[in-house]
C-alpha cells in the first residue's frame, strides 16, 4: 500500500460485529494495525495500550480497528486476558478486532512479510499500521517487524501532525515536533504571503548554503 492510495473497501468479522468499513469509518480518522497472533506477549501490550488511549484518539476524531488472521473465538478470549493483564476496568473493549481466519485481508491489505507473501496458507501479519483520512486515504504507514512492539505516543503525534497540515497546507512539522511547538513554512510559500498566512512573525534561520529554506513559525 502506497502513501495516498484509497483503502478498499471490505466486509469483516468482528469481535463488536460484522463491519462494512466505508460505512463503519464514517466521517473519522481510523487506526487499522495488524497482529501476528492472539495470545502473545507482544501484541497484548500493544492492544492494552491502545485500548487505554482510546479516548485521547477519540479527541481526535479517530477510530481504532485492530486485526490479525486469527478467529474471532480467540480474539474474544484474548481481549479477556488484555483487560486482565493491562489492568483495566470491567466492560465492553473499546475498539473491534477483525477476525480474518482465511487472510484474505492481509493480503488485501499488504499486512505480511516479504517472505509470506506469496504463501497465504501460511503467511502471518506483521506489525503494520495504517492512519487514514475520512477520504479512505492512506496517509501514514508503519511497519514493524514481529518482534518490536509500537510506540502509541507516536501514533497520536503523528495523527496530530497529519491533522494539523491538513488544516494548514503551507506548513510541515519537524522532527521530534509536538503540539503547540513550533513548525516549518513550506520552501513554496512565498515571501509576499507571510504576512498574510503567519501574522504572528516568522523566524528565519541562516545557514551555510545562504539560501533562505528554513523558516519556522509559532504562532500559527
Amino acid at each position: 500500500m502506497r502513501l495516498n492510495s484509497i483503502i478498499p473497501n471490505f466486509k469483516a468479522e468482528t469481535t463488536q460485529g460484522p463491519i462494512d468499513f466505508y460505512d463503519w469509518q464514517g466521517n473519522s480518522w481510523v487506526v487499522i494495525f495488524s497482529h501476528p497472533a492472539d495470545f502473545t506477549p507482544v501484541c497484548t501490550t500493544e492492544l492494552g495500550r491502545i485500548a487505554l488511549q482510546q479516548p485521547n484518539f477519540k479527541k481526535r476524531n479517530t477510530k481504532l480497528l485492530a486485526y490479525s488472521v486469527d478467529k474471532l473465538k480467540d480474539h474474544v478470549d484474548w481481549v479477556n486476558d488484555i483487560k486482565s493483564y493491562c489492568l483495566m476496568n470491567p466492560g465492553a473493549f473499546p475498539y473491534p478486532i477483525v477476525a480474518d481466519p482465511d487472510r484474505k485481508l492481509a493480503v488485501q491489505l499488504d499486512m505480511i512479510d516479504e517472505e509470506s507473501k506469496d504463501d497465504p496458507e501460511t503467511v502471518q501479519t506483521i506489525r503494520a499500521l495504517y492512519i487514514i483520512s475520512p477520504d479512505q486515504r492512506l496517509r501514514l504507514s508503519m511497519q514493524y517487524p514481529t518482534s518490536t512492539g509500537r510506540n502509541v505516543d507516536e501514533i497520536l503525534r503523528a495523527i496530530d501532525s497529519l491533522q494539523l497540515v491538513d488544516r494548514r497546507p503551507e506548513i510541515a512539522t519537524p522532527a521530534n515536533w509536538m503540539p503547540g511547538e513550533e513548525v516549518m513554512i513550506l520552501p513554496t510559500v512565498k515571501e509576499e504571503d507571510i504576512p498574510k498566512l503567519f501574522p504572528g512573525g516568522v523566524n528565519r534561520v541562516s545557514v551555510p548554503s545562504g539560501k533562505g529554506y528554513i523558516r519556522t513559525a509559532t504562532n500559527y
